[in-house]
């Protein structure tokens, strides 16, 4: 449960809290909020403070009292959330919080309205979304929460006032991380990979970027160039959906970068994935600086295909042949040797 300031137990942002504190003890709250920025850095846990503040009983977001208890746990009458249905918010969920809108509100004297992954309305949803953006009920609040702001309609962002928030730092993670894993190899590697995230740092998938890391970079740099076969079956496995080759490319940059560092003879504190050391200066005797930076580049490129909604399957398989067939030029070993 949050504490007394509802502010308070968020990490970072304090920009972003005295924007929003100021907004609210001044009565100028606007009536549409665009939060941006990447996934898991609290834009959420932003936009539910703000919903404390507002409802609370107290005035001051207390924690205590019925409102307070009722937003912490979801089920405020007030608050109405949106998120997909799906792959798309959906034009009928539009038009039923359209329809309690146009009620009065049941508790407080306004409505919040919170949509996750706004970016994710499909265009008519977002068209008729764009109407009560234009003219809103009385009192009402509309937080509009993404990741790809960009992919908003032009005219839906410009009815927002744009709060943008940026990732979390990796010492302002590793310092919540304390508390949670002993181990400092891997408290130093989850906080780095995290990339600013807290659930990428502190979620399910924990075990994906310490253990399953290991794995898929170790299957993936023994790949030999005769071994079709195998590369084919390891992308099948890698691109079993876009959501995890994504994660896979993730955790790719960050050991690739890692051998970028050792071929260039870079301070080894630089490095990542530190547990990896070993097999990365392995790596590195194949490599030059040219050659590493070549499948790093790869790698970022399959990223950007896999955004690009391109087949993920096809993705992982032309990700593995070129980290598999990018070899250093003679010129380059003749370098490296010298």
């Amino acid at each position: 449960m949050l504490s007394t300031d509802p502010f308070t137990a968020i990490i970072g942002h304090e920009r972003q809290k005295k924007l929003l504190q100021h907004a609210f003890t001044s009565g100028k709250l606007a009536h549409a909020y665009l939060f941006s920025g990447f996934d898991g850095i609290g834009k959420r846990l932003m936009a539910l403070a703000l919903a404390r503040l507002v409802f609370c009983d107290a005035g001051n977001g207390c924690g205590k009292c019925s409102s307070c208890r009722r937003i912490d746990h979801n089920n405020h009458p007030d608050l109405h959330t949106l998120e997909p249905d799906g792959q798309f918010i959906k034009i009928e969920q539009i038009r039923v919080l359209q329809r309690a809108l146009a009620y009065r509100p049941l508790e407080s004297t306004r409505h919040i309205v919170l949509i996750d992954a706004a970016e994710r309305m499909h265009h008519s949803a977002a068209n008729a979304m764009l109407k009560t953006l234009e003219e809103p009920p009385y009192g009402t609040i509309i937080i509009l929460l993404s990741s790809q702001p960009q992919a908003l309609l032009p005219t839906v962002r410009s009815r927002c006032q744009h709060l943008p928030f940026s990732r979390l730092r990796q010492t302002d993670i590793d310092k919540v991380l304390q508390s949670q894993v002993a181990d400092e190899t891997e408290r130093n590697i989850l906080a780095a990979l995290a990339q600013g995230s807290l659930n990428k740092a502190f979620g399910s998938d924990r075990d994906f970027y310490l253990n399953t890391r290991r794995d898929v970079f170790t299957r993936i740099s023994r790949l030999q160039p005769g071994s079709i076969l195998p590369m084919l079956d390891l992308a099948a496995e890698l691109g079993l959906d876009r959501e995890y080759a994504e994660a896979v490319t993730d955790i790719l940059i960050s050991c690739y970068r890692d051998l970028f560092i050792i071929t260039a003879r870079g301070s080894s504190a630089l490095l990542v994935n530190t547990d990896l050391e070993q097999s990365l200066q392995h790596l590195a005797r194949k490599h030059t600086p040219a050659s590493a930076l070549a499948m790093l580049e790869s790698i970022l490129r399959c990223r950007t295909y896999l955004q690009h909604n391109v087949n993920h399957l096809l993705a992982m398989e032309w990700l593995l042949s070129r980290l598999v067939f990018t070899a250093p030029t003679q010129q380059g070993r003749q370098n490296k040797r010298a």
